[in-house]
């Protein structure tokens, strides 16, 4: 009787390596191709300027508020399982999502994923902290951050190619092969393993109040930039998120074991580098939520295309950062932290210059080359502050704290930068129409359409002339509402700047 051959020790880690790339990467296409693909979904399904919103928002509310849980959840119950169970749901929710007839059960479905996601996201990274020794960690890490930045490149082209040559839906059919064979990859190679965290217990009423708090706060902001900020139901909802988030904090103070410490907070320099990291990426949640948009409706782009066309971003990032990592021991992280910012806001104002017309290397290119070298002059200096605020034995809480900031400040951001596009839009489509004095039935089926925005459609009947203009007027009002989000994300980096230079004092040769 033969017995299959027990897999070596390198053989394993391999097959580790490779699950976390696949499963990280399942989630990072899933999150940058959906942007490219949002114009063609809203269209197909109908979806409202507020459930538009919701596609998105649904997704990063349950993966912010839970991503710390679920670190914690894999070190109590084992890694292995509660990665594969986050691989299982991402999978599960990508079918649906896939499936969904209409904007509510594709809301419902990426709220599923975005559990997904909280239990996929810390999972990649833990095992191959588990299962790779010390002297060859740096590498599997460095392999699993070069790929990740691959994905994020490769995602927006590979949405936009989807939804060109087929269907949106294949976005998130595509994650059905790869959770599929993640979770052969688990059952077959990958060891289960535990963390010191599994004594420590879950902070779920920290939890709770994070998702209800933050969920309250984006459904009024989204609810307001629709229908009025002056309506009880939005005005209460974001009172109740400011009182549940402030209960967040309250509870987190007095928890034997807080998902979020607020001693660490002392640390002027770990609050200084958590403010930029809020500042620096809303815009980046926001404004590139909006850009591919403006792309495909206003300038006829492709979805391939206009995903393509923000690959000055991920190229410069990759390519730079190490390098501006490299002059800190000489410029120290306070230079770098207020120039980056600078330099992306310098970015985020050029796509909202009057004169914004014209071809893609003298419109969209040159503010995407600013952002890129502003991000990458960022990265390095931003992560170093963060990891060594604190001893070893707090630089993982701290590094999870900092990347949850990023992934909210994205889920208010989208809220926010919507609620201040949809106002602009609606207002300033109100105002054109107006003027074209169109007849009155043909008012009527624009009125009936106000909520669609992207996806309203021009009333049959017109003549030619009638539906350019209209068609003219609906365009301007969507460019005017993306301008005034991209004044927003100028106003936020430059902010980031402000503060990087008020409170973060770190320099290698003080012995940090």
């Amino acid at each position: 009787m033969t017995h299959a051959a027990i897999p070596s020790d390198r053989c394993i880690r391999i097959w580790v390596l490779l699950a976390a790339i696949v499963a990280s990467g399942m989630a990072i296409i899933d999150s940058t191709a959906v942007n490219v693909a949002l114009p063609a979904l809203t269209r197909d399904i109908a979806a409202t300027e507020v459930e538009f919103l919701w596609i998105v928002d649904a997704y990063l509310l349950l993966l912010s508020a839970l991503l710390l849980v679920g670190g914690v959840l894999g070190d109590m119950y084992g890694r292995r399982r509660i990665f594969g169970i986050g691989v299982a749901l991402f999978t599960a929710a990508s079918v649906w999502c896939g499936l969904a007839p209409d904007p509510l059960q594709l809301i419902a479905a990426r709220a599923l994923q975005g559990v997904g996601g909280a239990l996929l996201v810390p999972g990649s990274l833990s095992i191959l902290t588990a299962n790779f020794p010390e002297s060859e960690r740096g590498k599997a890490i460095g392999w699993w951050s070069a790929s990740s930045a691959l994905m994020v490149a490769l995602g927006p082209v590979l949405g936009g190619w989807f939804v060109d040559v087929a269907t949106w839906r294949l976005v998130f059919f595509i994650n059905v092969p790869l959770g599929l064979g993640v979770l052969w990859m688990l059952a077959r190679y990958v060891p289960e393993s535990r963390g010191s965290a599994a004594a420590g217990g879950i902070d779920w009423l920290g939890s709770a109040l994070a998702v209800f708090g933050l969920g309250a706060l984006v459904f009024g902001l989204i609810d307001g930039g629709k229908f009025g900020f002056d309506r009880p139901l939005a005005s209460g909802a974001i009172v109740l998120g400011i009182v549940l988030l402030v209960a967040f904090v309250a509870a987190e103070a007095r928890s034997a074991n807080p998902m979020m410490p607020l001693s660490l907070f002392r640390s002027r320099n770990f609050s200084g580098a958590n403010l930029l990291t809020v500042l620096l990426y809303a815009p980046l949640g926001g404004g590139t939520l909006f850009l591919p948009i403006l792309m495909i409706e206003v300038y006829d782009y492709s979805a391939m295309l206009a995903g393509a066309a923000m690959l000055p971003v991920v190229v410069l990032l990759v390519t730079l950062s190490r390098f501006f990592g490299g002059l800190l021991p000489r410029t120290g992280a306070t230079a770098l932290l207020i120039t980056g910012p600078l330099i992306a806001g310098a970015g985020w104002a050029y796509f909202s210059l009057p004169w914004f017309s014209g071809g893609y290397w003298t419109t969209f290119f040159p503010g995407f080359v600013l952002l890129g070298l502003g991000m990458a002059i960022v990265v390095a200096p931003l992560t170093t502050v963060v990891m060594t605020s604190f001893d070893d034995s707090k630089a993982g809480v701290a590094s999870g704290i900092n990347n949850a900031a990023s992934r909210t400040a994205g889920l208010v951001a989208v809220a926010l930068f919507g609620a201040l596009v949809t106002v602009v839009f609606n207002l300033g489509l109100d105002a054109r129409i107006a003027e074209l004095m169109l007849p009155a039935g043909v008012s009527a089926a624009l009125a009936a359409q106000e909520n669609l925005m992207t996806a309203a459609r021009i009333p049959a009947g017109l003549g030619d002339e009638m539906s350019l203009a209209l068609e003219n007027a609906i365009d301007q009002s969507l460019l005017a509402g993306v301008r005034a989000a991209m004044v927003l994300s100028a106003a936020l980096a430059f902010a980031s700047a402000a503060f990087a230079a008020l409170m973060i004092r770190y320099k290698p040769a003080a012995g940090k």
